[in-house]
């Protein structure tokens, strides 16, 4: 029997629960007409010269640079980031623009030595890929895949999260109006299991870039399979933020609460498993505990903002429901009380390592501390996931922290830092963290075949 599901989305505003926008959803058969004008517009749109593709993405970038404060006030209003936050967001939408557009004209082949002629290669774009974004960062995540794929030639579609539709459709509408050919990029609100699941099985896509839980990207990969479609897949994250007892601990402590209550938590990259050698266990917490009480709380449009609400009830209740009387509270913050998805900051110590706290994505506010003993326990405790998204380390010693980069098991490390992602740089995770890699130098390519010609020069 199939589940019917409403034809609407009902945006709300998760500080104050009032609804903000209604917004219409995609059908699958209006799936297939995007998908028929996309085909269309990315024939034409790979026709233009390269630096006619940057021009006009730098345009693009134009335009999200004017809209900056607009496109931050959608993103307050509809995912409850703070506004520092958002601001940030929008101008990192603009910069991936910026980054991608300069890539079109480095988008190079090879010549290889072969007898008997000329080999060379060409990237060629695949074609129309469908983009579904998550909530958590609805800008730059959709725009880690919009942009490098309309850089190498391709033409999107982007499915955003069913909280979050407002600012992507923003971002089609300067789309148009930067001179982006009509069709080229178009954004499809819908729910996952009607609008996400007729772009994931169209065979007129020829690649979907999902970011989002582990379980649907398995289900996602599972039914490209159909269509030898290309995913990639940027999923969980349960990440170690490692403390030797050689570190800079105040440092260290200093930075660990917004390492895992940035954006409420809600980040696959949250630092959420604090290691702490024991010989500085106590040191650690002692210094850590009150700068988690001191996070302040509230309304996101408020400067003074640290952290904001959730995204929705359902997800309190999940994050909640981590928060038992077995498992010991070290710190708690506060939480307005009333209207809003609020959910205070909080830090465990379970007493067993293996427990649903220290070893699930919780994707909210809380984290767990865990002691441990010297290089090998620390990595034992690192790796003992299913995850591999990102992690940090905290040592005043290089070679012990290029000792653990090499044996933590995941994708993305710093070292005295909680940084994970830069645009300039790969991202990706192991394990069931994901597949494939976004951003970097090597962004476009992984929008393109790769097409091998040779040519005889025999007589």
């Amino acid at each position: 029997m199939t589940e019917l599901l409403p034809d609407v989305l009902r945006v709300l505003n998760p500080a104050t629960e009032e609804l903000v926008a209604e917004i219409t959803t995609t059908s699958p058969e209006q799936v297939d007409a995007a998908v028929e004008r996309a085909t269309k517009a990315q024939q034409s749109w790979v026709s233009f010269a390269p630096g006619d593709r940057a021009r006009l993405l730098r345009r693009f970038a134009d335009g999200v640079d004017a809209a900056v404060d607009e496109l931050a006030d959608l993103e307050v209003t509809e995912a409850g980031h703070t506004l520092g936050n958002a601001r940030w967001e929008a101008g990192n939408a603009r910069d991936l623009l910026e980054y991608a557009a300069g890539g079109i004209e480095r988008l190079m082949g090879r010549q290889i030595p072969v007898a008997g002629g000329l080999d060379v290669t060409f990237h060629e774009p695949l074609g129309v890929v469908g983009v579904i974004a998550p909530w958590n960062f609805p800008m730059p995540i959709a725009a880690w895949g919009v942009a490098p794929a309309l850089a190498a030639g391709n033409a999107v579609l982007l499915k955003p999260a069913e909280t979050t539709p407002l600012t992507a459709l923003r971002l089609e509408r300067i789309a148009l109006d930067a001179g982006l050919p009509e069709g080229l990029f178009q954004v499809l609100p819908g729910h996952g299991r009607i609008t996400g699941q007729a772009l994931v099985d169209h065979p007129g896509i020829r690649k979907i870039v999902f970011t989002g839980s582990t379980a649907v990207g398995k289900q996602i990969m599972a039914r490209c399979a159909d269509n030898l479609k290309r995913v990639t897949l940027e999923l969980g994250g349960k990440s170690p933020n490692i403390v030797f007892a050689d570190a800079d601990l105040a440092r260290a402590a200093a930075a660990a609460p917004m390492a895992f209550l940035d954006n409420s938590g809600q980040d696959c990259c949250a630092r959420t498993r604090i290691l702490v050698q024991r010989d500085v266990y106590e040191d650690f917490l002692a210094l850590v505990a009150p700068a988690i009480e001191a996070v302040r709380v509230g309304d996101p449009r408020d400067a003074a903002t640290e952290m904001g609400p959730l995204i929705s009830a359902v997800q309190r209740e999940r994050v909640r429901s981590y928060l038992t009387d077995d498992v010991p509270v070290l710190a708690q913050g506060t939480a307005p009380e009333g209207p809003g998805f609020w959910q205070a900051p909080t830090l465990l110590a379970p007493e067993d390592p293996g427990s649903r706290a220290a070893t699930e994505e919780i994707f909210g506010p809380v984290a767990v501390v865990l002691p441990f003993t010297d290089e090998a326990d620390a990595l034992r405790l690192a790796n003992a996931t299913r995850y591999g998204l990102s992690g940090s380390l905290w040592t005043r010693d290089i070679g012990r922290a290029l000792r653990m980069a090499r044996g933590v098991n995941a994708g993305n490390l710093s070292v005295n830092s909680h940084s994970s992602v830069r645009y300039w740089t790969p991202f990706g995770g192991f394990g069931e963290s994901g597949l494939g890699r976004e951003l970097g130098p090597d962004a476009l390519a992984h929008f393109t075949e790769t097409k091998n010609v040779f040519i005889s020069t025999e007589e």
